[in-house]
């Protein structure tokens, strides 16, 4: 492999793996969680064995791919909008292939082929190591299409292209699939069941990053804290191993502190955590490790009892309170950033009342907050009328936001005054004469550039902030570089 650095569309210097024997380009765009992005790095290195080189430029693409997203209705009309640019394109180069990849193709199938006929190929997510059978079909001029769901793969045994990358952070999965039956949601179907993908093979491509100059990589699955390996085979399938596999096993918090050992300059970061899984050996194993970030994204979607038992969080309002005291009491610098959905069916106003008062109670660093969208296929979709109205929705997500930005300013103003270790990512989007960079706990910093570089590892002092910036200048290296 060869690094080529290129610039994006932003203008960002980016660096791309190139296969030094490519003849062909591969353009892809990913969209939705960082799932897709890692998916894309391993779909990227597939085809790199099958002689396409990726690119940045979309008209001189020989195969146009977008990784896809359903969590919400928002993210398919950008994708359809994405295909309408690549078919125009298209009619003016009639030999470039599109496909459609990820849980978006997984959810409708065929259907982009055969009703709407404007892909060549559909992909599901755990059929990317058919890709070069798949190609060879569109390229005999027949449509291709392998959406079949797995229960073993992993895609342990590929290592990743890294795609628009800044040669500093890294993603590294370390499950597929969920096991937890939300009503509001798609992954179950579209991504499969749970399993967990060998240590061993984690480590190995943690220690090619680290070789590669990485300083910092963040473990990846729909419920990072539910990993569990003990030989193969599905987290479901546990009790009937044999007792030496039990004994044998494991868990999440075993792999954390497996890779902060191994890696003691690397940073450490992971996500997603579901509050029903997150154990105290976790947090305790977070407290342990330096290089172990002290940030945790813990969604809870509602702050009603009555609320969570419909979406079928197999968590109470009570039992969340009772994890986020036991995270600030063995973490008290850790921040924590949440998941919320405004107007799930049914949600009343004392619902919506009860989703302020958990989140004046945790008083979350940052979040991302959408108003329910009934997403087709789910037990939601199939057994509960989407009956908050619009308007009533928009202002209840209106109201969280601006709660969020509250605490967010709270949160960052805490930061004042302090010296605080910052991973230089990149430039400023706003100013090129300074740096970006992130803290321990995942908040951005932006301070002059001075005499450092992208991957130095710099501390800086706290000077001002926004609610979700902070604003310092450095005072030297960090013992981290």
């Amino acid at each position: 492999m060869e690094k080529i650095i290129e610039e994006n569309k932003q203008g960002e210097s980016i660096v791309l793996e190139q296969s030094n024997d490519g003849t062909r380009k591969l353009y892809i765009e990913s969209y939705g969680c960082q799932m897709n992005f890692s998916d894309s790095e391993i779909v990227a290195s597939i085809l790199a064995k099958e002689g396409f080189n990726t690119t940045q430029q979309l008209e001189e693409a020989d195969l146009v791919l977008i990784n896809t997203c359903s969590i919400r209705e928002k993210a398919e009309q950008t994708v359809r909008k994405r295909l309408e640019k690549f078919n125009a394109v298209k009619r003016i180069n009639p030999a470039m292939k599109v496909g459609v990849l990820g849980c978006m193709a997984e959810r409708l199938k065929s259907k982009f082929l055969e009703e709407e006929k404007i892909v060549d190929m559909v992909v599901g997510p755990d059929a990317y190591k058919d890709l070069p059978n798949l190609v060879q079909e569109i390229d005999e001029g027949r449509n291709a299409v392998n959406v079949i769901l797995s229960k073993e793969e992993t895609y342990g045994d590929i290592a990743p292209v890294r795609l628009n990358s800044n040669g500093v952070s890294a993603f590294v999965s370390i499950t597929r699939g969920c096991d937890n039956m939300c009503t509001f949601c798609v992954v179950p179907f579209t991504r499969g069941r749970e399993r967990s993908r060998d240590p061993h093979s984690i480590l190995e491509e943690v220690g090619q990053l680290w070789e590669r100059g990485f300083k910092e990589i963040t473990l990846l699955g729909q419920n990072v804290d539910s990993y569990l390996w003990y030989g193969g085979g599905l987290k479901k399938d546990f009790e009937k191993a044999t007792p030496m596999q039990q004994a044998t096993a494991v868990n999440f918090a075993t792999l954390l502190s497996m890779t902060a050992e191994a890696y003691p300059k690397l940073r450490i970061r992971f996500s997603t955590s579901n509050p029903q899984d997150m154990t105290l050996d976790v947090i305790e194993t977070m407290a342990k490790y330096k290089n172990i970030c002290k940030y945790i994204h813990l969604p809870v979607q509602s702050g009603s009892n009555r609320i969570l038992k419909e979406m079928n969080r197999l968590h109470t309002r009570e039992e969340y309170f009772e994890l986020i005291d036991n995270i600030k009491r063995i973490l008290p610098e850790c921040a924590i950033s949440q998941d919320m959905i405004a107007g799930f069916p049914t949600e009343t106003e004392e619902d919506h009342q009860d989703t302020l008062s958990l989140m004046e109670y945790v008083q979350y660093d940052f979040g991302f907050m959408f108003a329910y969208s009934e997403r087709p296929g789910t037990m939601a979709a199939r057994k509960m009328e989407d009956d908050v109205p619009e308007e009533v929705k928009k202002r209840r997500l209106t109201e969280i936001i601006n709660l969020q930005q509250k605490h967010g300013l709270l949160r960052t103003r805490e930061h004042l005054g302090k010296v605080e270790e910052v991973l230089i990512e990149g430039s400023s989007k706003k100013s090129d004469v300074h740096w970006m960079g992130r803290n321990t706990q995942n908040t951005v910093v932006v301070f002059p550039k001075e005499n450092y570089k992208v991957g130095d590892f710099v501390n800086v002092r706290i000077d001002d902030c926004t609610a979700a910036t902070l604003i310092g200048e450095a005072v030297g290296y960090s013992d981290n570089n």
